[in-house]
């Protein structure tokens, strides 16, 4: 029985949810209060995973997709579990297209894009035929080192002068709107909402019990670093800036410069990306992997259906859009209200509303 511990499962879920956030501004449409719509969407996000948390109480060791059969029923619960893993390999997808868009612009202007994007997800393969275990390991030992360099940075911004705490005045100058738009419905299903993902890991966990400190701690965690990406890009670079650049993260490492000797840093920002992209596209393919191989009974080792889902990830995420202002809409506009918000929230809600009203599990979390 494969068992994960619950600081391997605090780090693949911190490092999950700073995803892509780490690089591209969270909530920047709400400009100079993108941190206080990053830190309520962090609030009401811990309350999502809350709520996840407590659904996996009420079915004992059942699974993602457990939770589906067991409160809906054999025929439609399997039908909508079905749902999940076909949403997961998209979102692998996605940060395929997000690697696409971003290297050539940054690190690998003359590489062709299938080539890195193809690299790459050898990488997750190899991963994923160690299985979910090698990933947890590795997130257990990459998070520390992500947080040391974080805090590097903001001591080398902070140093450098290059910080202006009047770039955040006033507060909520424009109103609460904008502020509200960027929480709902995107920022709290983008990372929040999506870490659901979690729940086909879940039932591994040694000491169930702590399950719901674990993943709330992890996700409060992992906003409050979110919210300090948002502060250290808009008091370095301004609203107006910090609302129009595609990857912040970068503009504002090529401003840490203290004597001319630390200056630049722009290989800290690869290393964020790249580590945490790759976290987050494992545990897309894992959880896909695994529910389909639940819902299919297929063998435990099936090494074919490895290859099936990453290489249909790698084919939607090559081909899902023709430049990066078609990603982004399809991300931001169109995305959340038609997948996320239903499979992520409404869809819990009403198995957890079921867990609640039903028959109540025996055995329990111990």
């Amino acid at each position: 029985m494969i068992m994960i511990s619950p600081y391997q499962l605090f780090s693949l879920m911190v490092l999950y949810q700073f995803g892509t956030t780490v690089i591209f501004g969270f909530a920047s449409g709400a400009g100079r209060d993108a941190w206080i719509a990053a830190s309520v969407s962090f609030l009401l996000g811990a309350l999502i995973i809350a709520g996840y948390a407590a659904i996996a109480k009420l079915n004992g060791s059942l699974s993602l997709v457990g939770w589906f059969r067991r409160r809906l029923g054999n025929w439609l619960g399997t039908t909508v579990a079905w749902l999940y893993p076909v949403a997961f390999i998209y979102d692998a997808g996605r940060g395929i297209s997000d690697l696409k868009f971003l290297l050539p612009l940054t690190l690998l202007p003359e590489t062709p894009p299938w080539f890195f994007t193809a690299t790459f997800m050898m990488v997750v393969v190899y991963v994923m035929y160690g299985g979910i275990e090698v990933l947890c390991r590795v997130a257990g030992v990459l998070l520390p080192v992500l947080i040391c360099f974080i805090l590097l940075e903001t001591v080398l911004l902070g140093a450098s002068g290059s910080l202006r705490a009047d770039y955040l005045q006033p507060v909520l100058g424009e109103g609460v709107g904008r502020v509200a738009e960027n929480v709902w419905p995107i920022g709290i299903t983008q990372t929040y909402g999506q870490s659901i993902e979690m729940a086909a890991f879940w039932f591994m966990l040694n000491k169930r019990g702590h399950l719901g400190k674990i993943s709330v701690g992890a996700t409060l965690f992992a906003g409050l670093f979110i919210a300090l990406f948002d502060l250290l890009a808009i008091t370095a670079l301004g609203e107006h800036v910090f609302k129009e650049m595609i990857f912040p993260a970068f503009t504002i490492l090529k401003l840490s410069s203290i004597a001319d000797f630390l200056e630049n840093l722009d290989a800290l920002g690869a290393l964020y990306f790249m580590c945490t992209v790759f976290i987050k596209m494992s545990v897309h393919l894992f959880a896909a992997f695994l529910c389909i191989r639940e819902l299919t009974g297929a063998a435990t080792q099936n090494h074919a259906a490895i290859w099936i889902i990453a290489g249909s990830a790698y084919a939607i995420g090559m081909t899902m859009a023709d430049n990066f202002s078609e990603h982004l809409h399809v991300g931001i506009e169109i995305l959340p209200n038609v997948v996320w918000v239903p499979l992520y929230l409404i869809v819990p809600a009403v198995i957890l509303l079921l867990s609640l009203i039903g028959k109540p599990n025996k055995k329990g979390l111990a």
